[in-house]
C-alpha cells in the first residue's frame, strides 16, 4: 500500500484532519526513514491542512526526525531526574564508545546520539529511548550491554566493531 493510500485511511478515522497529522507523519517517516521538507508538505497536502502545523508538530517531538539519523536513534533524557542520576556521565560514555558527538552519527549509520528533554519515566531514571523502547536504571554496564545487543542485531556490525564497545580500560 503506497504512503499516500495510508495516510488517507488513517485520517479516515478522525473527524478533524488536523488530528490525523501525527498518525500521518509516523506513517511517511516509517516510508521515507526521516521527515524532509517535500515529506512534510506531501502530508499536508494529503491531509489537506495548513503546511505550517504539520511542520509545528514534527520539529516539536522527539519521535519525528527531519534529517537522517543512524538505524538506532539513541536518544538520552537530560532532564532534571536522570541528571541527578548522572546521565551526563552516560552521555560522555556513550560520546567516547561511539566516536561521536551528541546529534552526530556513526561513520557506519549505526547509531545516531541525541539528548531529549524528557522522555517522561523519571521512576527509572536515568532512561534511554532507542527507537520505540525504553532503557532505565541505566549505568556503564548497562549502557555497554546495549549497544552490544544492538550491534548483534546488524550482521556487518559483529565481530570487530563490537570490541568498540568494551569499556575503556579493559
Amino acid at each position: 500500500m503506497a504512503m499516500r493510500e495510508k495516510i488517507e485511511q488513517a485520517a479516515a478515522r478522525y473527524p478533524d484532519q488536523r488530528s490525523a497529522i501525527m498518525p500521518a507523519l509516523l506513517i511517511a517517516q516509517r516510508e521515507h526513514g526521516h521527515l524532509p521538507g517535500p515529506v512534510l508538505e506531501e502530508v499536508a497536502d494529503i491531509l489537506g491542512v495548513e503546511r505550517i502545523w504539520v511542520y509545528e508538530l514534527a520539529t516539536f517531538y522527539t519521535l519525528f526526525h527531519t534529517e537522517p539519523v543512524g538505524k538506532f536513534h539513541l536518544q538520552l533524557c537530560d532532564n532534571v531526574s536522570c541528571m541527578l542520576r548522572r546521565s551526563e556521565d552516560l552521555l560522555t560514555h556513550l560520546e567516547n564508545v561511539l566516536g561521536i558527538k551528541k546529534g552526530g552519527t556513526t561513520g557506519d549509520g549505526l547509531f545516531t546520539l541525541s539528548t531529549v528533554e524528557c522522555l517522561g519515566a523519571c521512576e527509572m531514571a536515568p532512561v534511554m529511548q532507542v527507537g520505540d523502547d525504553y532503557h532505565g536504571n541505566l549505568d556503564i554496564e548497562r549502557i555497554d550491554a546495549l549497544l552490544a545487543r544492538l550491534r548483534a542485531m546488524v550482521p556487518h556490525a559483529a565481530g570487530a566493531d563490537l570490541a568498540a564497545v568494551e569499556p575503556p580500560g579493559e
